[in-house]
Parts: C-alpha cells; sequence; structure tokens
C-alpha cells in the first residue's frame, strides 16, 4: 500500500495518508512509528514558501513510499549488512528554515531511501527519520 507521512505538529505523532484505494486521501493512522520502503522525500515549494512567509508551520513535506512490517528478522539482516559493509543507515532530517529539502547531518539533500524508519524519539519526543541507502 503506497502511503505518504508526516510529523502532526498537534499531536507530536505521525500522520499517515493513503495514496491509493479506497481511503485514498485520508489519514488512517497515528504511530509513534512507521517503516516505509522504496521511499521518495517530497517537499511542496508552495507550502514551504508559506512557512517562510508566514513564520507558521503547515504540513508540506513527506516521506512517500509502501507499508513495511518492520520484524527483528529484517532489521537484523539491515544491520548485517552495515556489517558487511554493503549498506549504511542515515539520519535524515527537514527543516523548512535551513533547506528546501531533506538533508543528512551534513546538510546534503536527500532524495529518497531503500528504507525509512520513522521514528519518534523517546528522550524529547520529535520526529527522527532512519534512512537506508539514501539516495541523493
Amino acid at each position: 500500500m503506497r502511503i505518504e507521512i508526516y510529523w502532526n505538529l498537534h499531536r507530536d505523532t505521525y500522520s499517515v495518508r493513503e495514496l491509493a484505494g479506497p481511503n485514498k486521501g485520508r489519514v488512517t493512522s497515528h504511530p509513534d512509528s512507521i517503516t516505509v520502503k522504496d521511499v521518495t522525500f517530497a517537499v511542496q515549494p508552495a507550502g514551504r514558501a508559506k512557512v517562510l512567509r508566514d513564520k507558521v508551520k503547515n504540513v508540506h513535506a513527506f516521506v512517500r513510499g509502501t507499508a513495511h512490517q518492520r520484524t527483528e528478522e529484517s532489521c537484523q539482516a539491515r544491520f548485517d549488512a552495515i556489517d558487511a559493509g554493503t549498506g549504511s543507515w542515515t539520519l535524515v532530517k527537514y527543516n523548512p528554515y535551513k533547506a528546501g529539502s531533506f538533508v543528512d547531518a551534513e546538510g546534503q539533500p536527500v532524495t529518497g531511501a531503500e528504507l525509512v524508519m520513522c521514528e519518534t524519539s523517546e528522550i524529547d519526543g520529535s520526529s527522527q527519520l532512519f534512512a537506508w541507502n539514501v539516495r541523493r
């Protein structure tokens, strides 16, 4: 199922909107964590421009991909691949005041990833995106 995910500022959690099927365009869940594969990071320029102009955040940036059932085995396979040097995890962020795209820790733009784990930080409740094999 194709979905798009965004950080919900009012609920301090993720909102998941379906992109196809009978619930197309509807938010169907608010998970604290979710994993998606075949990801594209999307920023709507007009929405970002409005944030910059009005200094009020709005929904205009998304993680789009296919819902993925995360299992302990799939996570372990990813970590095994890291140990073998065949892939890497990257922390990805988006801040409309700093860049017009999602970026890595060095501020380099990223356009997508093979897999993304969207997590809510246990420390401060903020959004954390961990991307596997990012595309630039």
